[in-house]
């Protein structure tokens, strides 16, 4: 079990940078009888690297539970998804786990990503120090591998550009940053590439998430004071707050 910050953050998301722009070299899933809801549900189950439960899907799709449930059974039905049971933990009926029968390629330590997030939180005094600690170190690393390719691009010469390459950086790892808001220190992440992980283990991997922002703000010389990621906080979406931007009002809830 790797115990340095950097060596966790690899562990554990060397998935998502395996995933990124998936999906884009494939025929598109809503080719057939899909509706564009099913679809987008087919797609959240296809992106990830683990079986999933209803109740992440619920988390990113902002639907309701038994929307959801319906367009998970008539996936099964159509043999686009497969379902078991999770091994029985305690009192209650183990939840479904759902995955998708077309397979995608992911990262090579994708499978432990969940375990490694489970032993963070179980065993380490401080966990949501600890993966902040890993994605600064991540980001701080991403960011100098971005500065090492062939093409690189130009170094920021302000704050506000920073922000922007960070942006860049995030489209790059597939989180797909939606600027749909009138707030310009607020983003929309559009995609989870630990869907399950995060439900169950949310600080650790949002704190990786937000870790990873901070460092690469702080190497491309920024003041990241200031960033946070809001898990969920809209249907289909998480919140990240990226500075230099004025503060604003909260942003309502988008219509699931």
């Amino acid at each position: 079990m790797p115990t340095t910050p950097l060596a966790i953050a690899h562990l554990l998301f060397t998935t998502v940078g395996s995933v990124k722009n998936n999906g884009r070299d494939v025929p598109p899933l809503t080719s057939g009888p899909l509706t564009a809801k099913r679809a987008a549900i087919l797609e959240l189950l296809v992106d990830q690297p683990e079986p999933t439960t209803l109740a992440a899907l619920v988390d990113a799709s902002g639907l309701h539970p038994n929307t959801v449930r319906e367009h998970l059974d008539g996936l099964v039905d159509q043999g686009r998804v497969r379902r078991f049971r999770s091994e029985p933990a305690g009192r209650g009926r183990p939840a479904w786990r759902y995955v998708a029968t077309e397979e995608r390629e992911h990262g090579e330590y994708a499978g432990l990503a969940a375990a490694l997030a489970a032993s963070i939180a179980r065993t380490s005094p401080t966990p949501v120090d600890t993966a902040v600690a890993a994605g600064e170190e991540w980001g701080r690393e991403l960011v100098r591998d971005r500065g090492g390719r062939s093409d690189p691009p130009a170094p920021p010469d302000t704050p506000a550009a920073a922000r922007e390459e960070v942006v860049a950086l995030l489209d790059e790892l597939g989180f797909e940053p939606d600027r749909t808001s009138d707030r310009p220190d607020l983003l929309r992440l559009t995609r989870c590439p630990l869907l399950e992980a995060a439900h169950r283990h949310r600080e650790i991997v949002c704190g990786v998430h937000v870790g990873m922002v901070r460092g690469a703000l702080e190497e491309y010389g920024a003041d990241p004071a200031g960033t946070d990621l809001e898990p969920f906080a809209v249907p289909g979406a998480c919140l990240l707050s990226v500075p230099p931007g004025p503060p604003g009002p909260p942003v309502p809830p988008a219509n699931p």
